[in-house]
């Protein structure tokens, strides 16, 4: 905790400008509308100044959690008081490249970038309108919905690495992206920072069609007007979540102010006073109650807070393709 109090002090020193939150409730940055304070929650400006403030958190040993919309994620009710959060909320960069190309921040909700792209005439997003999340968490977990991943239009992705505290770009392939998986999900100290997207030329109009009917299917079927974290388990292979839970006789089933949506049974929702220990009772009730029908194992597609966030002191491999040095003296 000491390391962590005299990080804040040097934070608050060296980027008097930034955004800089304490003793913040995490259910006003959870689309569960769940979650106690953590230490510290810093907002950067910019690419670089996100750089430099994780090279100041480095210089004090702390590793800290890199947040998006927040809308994947539950944090626990008690808080978590040794947790520095970096959000990428003013990462919002989001433009065409000369040669037709998208280029896009950790920051932009995936329903702006698939918007940008029906208005520029380019298909192959239509499918990310309706995923609430950024293009960062996105991209760490190669989401999808309706038969599209961000795989089949991503280029290239620049990240910075904490451990070096430099930047590095890798291509499509060397992402190493599977289903709501990555490189960058596997390797510790990876801060996804932008994307370029290779997408092909169609009529707008077209693409705005899809884009409806995509998101009139997603209303019919999904339990949009409470909050949740999306898909509450990963698909097992073979099988749907969802319907393997509404055959164990689950949907409906209440823990508290956590229910197994009525509409969907692969969501969890919040009925609206549920607590982060009413949704993993919840989902450790259900996950025991399917395997033990079915012998499927459901794994949880929500990240259920606190991991271990300590960086070891080997480090991961470093990764190829390194851009650039982060380590600029600080300034926000």
């Amino acid at each position: 905790m000491e390391n962590l109090e005299q990080a804040i002090a040097a934070v608050k020193e060296q980027f008097p400008g930034m955004k800089l939150l304490e003793n913040e409730p995490m259910k006003a940055h959870s689309s569960f509308r769940i979650g106690g304070p953590v230490r510290a929650l810093a907002s950067p400006s910019d690419v670089t100044s996100l750089t430099k403030l994780c090279d100041v958190l480095k210089q004090h040993h702390i590793a800290p959690f890199i947040l998006g919309n927040g809308t994947n994620i539950l944090f626990p009710d008690e808080g978590l008081n040794d947790l520095f959060i970096i959000s990428t909320e003013k990462l919002q960069k989001l433009f065409l490249l000369p040669d037709g190309a998208i280029y896009a921040e950790a920051g932009v909700s995936l329903a702006r970038l698939a918007a940008f792209a029906q208005e520029s005439g380019l298909k192959g997003l239509e499918f990310a309108g309706g995923i609430p999340g950024t293009l960062g968490g996105g991209c760490i977990m190669n989401a999808g919905a309706y038969g599209g991943e961000l795989k089949d239009a991503i280029e290239s992705v620049v990240f910075l690495f904490i451990p070096d505290q430099s930047l590095y770009e890798l291509s499509n392939a060397d992402c190493a992206f599977s289903y709501r998986q990555s490189y960058f999900q596997k390797t510790p100290g990876c801060v996804v920072l932008s994307a370029v997207f290779r997408l092909e030329q169609d009529d707008p109009q077209t693409i705005a069609a899809r884009m409806q009917e995509l998101s009139e299917k997603r209303r019919s079927k999904q339990p949009l007007d409470l909050p949740s974290a999306g898909s509450a388990f990963r698909r097992p292979e073979g099988h749907y979540a969802a319907a393997l839970i509404e055959e164990a006789g689950l949907k409906g089933y209440t823990i508290g102010g956590a229910q197994v949506s009525e509409k969907h049974s692969g969501f969890v929702v919040n009925r609206g006073d549920a607590t982060s220990h009413d949704v993993y009772d919840l989902m450790m009730h259900v996950r025991n109650t399917v395997y033990r029908q079915t012998g499927v194992f459901l794994e949880p597609e929500i990240m259920i807070l606190p991991p271990d966030y300590r960086l070891e002191d080997n480090g991961p491999q470093v990764p190829r393709n390194r851009i650039s040095c982060a380590s600029e003296p600080a300034g926000e």
